[in-house]
């Protein structure tokens, strides 16, 4: 079995990890803080000291921090990725960040005889601790096949979409229907409260028709609830909405709807939301 090194034991890192070690991976663990490591080296987990010696245990290197320069950084700053590899090690990268930054990234590992698939996720902190994560994968097909079941242990629609950098574009794809779908949801239930409707019969209704979607489902009943703690927050979802602005105007055309969002995302930011979740965009007109 591979022996894999997780590196990034975030909010959607720990549970992530903690899916491999139930799974049976031999796992190697590495994060700034210390304290991070902790629960999973009591679960069975090898600690390192730096990302060199994660790389230098393990076959397969898991990367899943917050924006491209931080993958930058673990891959080949100080100490890091890079410094640890062997020729035929594998790079997972399973953060979100630039496609054509991951397309550089592979070009240098694979100067190091070492292959990089890019691996992001969706389904947030409930999907990551179920296991039922969707992973959208780019790479070297032959690659994907053998981490499959490195997939397998953390999620449940597991897609290869092509080379590398498709994963990090079908991604971005990802965050701008499911933006949509916040905004959607958000002004669905401000005109319901404008309306003097009751919100929870309106939701329950509207999640049940062909109106519902996921973040209808699974934050409409947070919004209700006066619950803003985040599973995915908004600062993180502001990242990946200038990464989709970027592919946006890299591709050329017209995308309405993405320049709505990303704006909307930059204000909730700018006002001081960006440590709530999602369902706190709606907090921008209170």
């Amino acid at each position: 079995m591979l022996k894999v090194g997780f590196a990034g034991l975030g909010i959607m890192g720990q549970p992530m990890a903690r899916r491999l070690l139930t799974a049976g991976f031999p796992l190697v663990v590495f994060d700034l803080s210390r304290a991070r490591c902790e629960p999973l080296i009591a679960c069975g987990a090898s600690g390192a000291e730096s990302l060199e010696e994660l790389a230098a245990q393990s076959d397969v290197v898991i990367t899943m921090v917050p924006d491209t320069p931080d993958v930058e950084s673990a891959l080949f700053g100080e100490r890091g990725v890079w410094f640890g590899l062997k020729p035929g090690s594998i790079v997972i990268d399973m953060s979100t960040i630039s496609p054509s930054a991951t397309v550089r990234f592979a070009q240098r590992l694979a100067e190091k005889g070492c292959e990089m698939l890019d691996a992001p996720v969706s389904g947030g902190e409930p999907g990551a601790q179920a296991g039922t994560l969707a992973i959208m994968v780019g790479g070297k097909r032959e690659v994907f096949d053998k981490c499959l079941p490195i997939f397998q242990a953390v999620g449940k629609t597991i897609t290869y979409t092509g080379p590398q950098g498709n994963g990090q574009k079908t991604k971005l794809i990802n965050q701008v229907v499911g933006s949509l779908n916040i905004f959607a949801m958000v002004e669905g239930l401000r005109l319901a409260n404008a309306a003097g409707l009751d919100l929870e019969a309106t939701l329950r209704s509207v999640s049940g028709g062909a109106a519902s979607s996921w973040m209808l489902v699974n934050l409409g009943p947070k919004i209700l609830e006066g619950n803003f703690a985040p599973g995915f927050s908004i600062k993180l979802h502001h990242k990946d909405l200038r990464l989709v602005h970027e592919l946006a105007i890299e591709l050329g055309g017209d995308y309405p709807g993405i320049e709505l969002v990303h704006s909307l995302f930059s204000s909730a930011v700018e006002k001081g939301l960006g440590g709530q979740g999602n369902q706190g965009l709606i907090n921008l007109w209170k």
